[in-house]
């Protein structure tokens, strides 16, 4: 797995239990700090501040255009990836499209369920169609 690959993967793991846990993911952070010896990437930093600070448009483009699927009732890291996902693809420039896709989708297949994968290329896929009227 790539450096960004693995940073990635960490801040999956801090929204994760930033969620489960009802606190910010910036107290996550802190506290792995504070108390393990974990190097925090930071990509993994920039990943989770720009999910966090963009995540009600996120979310709304996620609500928007996933078929049939409210946010509550996804599974909650099939959500957390897509708001990587969707936050890579629109708003990180130094990262192509179909990287940011093809991540969120790999990250799926690992840590999810058999249908998440063609679930969370389906929605990255139509968000990328629609990125320039989505960023207009």
């Amino acid at each position: 797995m790539s450096a960004r690959g693995k940073a990635r993967n960490r801040a999956l793991d801090i929204l994760f239990e930033a969620e489960q846990r009802a606190v910010t993911p910036y107290s996550v952070i802190q506290e792995r700090r504070l108390h393990t010896e974990q190097t925090i990437n930071a990509y993994t930093v920039e990943v989770v501040e720009g999910v966090t600070a963009l995540q009600s448009t996120i979310d709304e483009f996620l609500t928007t255009y996933s078929q049939g699927w409210t946010l509550d009732r996804m599974p909650n890291v099939d959500r957390i990836i897509l708001r990587i996902g969707t936050w890579e693809l629109l708003y990180n420039e130094d990262v192509p499209d179909s990287v940011a896709v093809s991540e969120a989708v790999s990250l799926a297949r690992t840590l999810s369920t058999d249908d998440s994968p063609s679930f969370i290329n389906g929605l990255l896929g139509r968000l990328k169609d629609l990125k320039p009227s989505l960023l207009a």
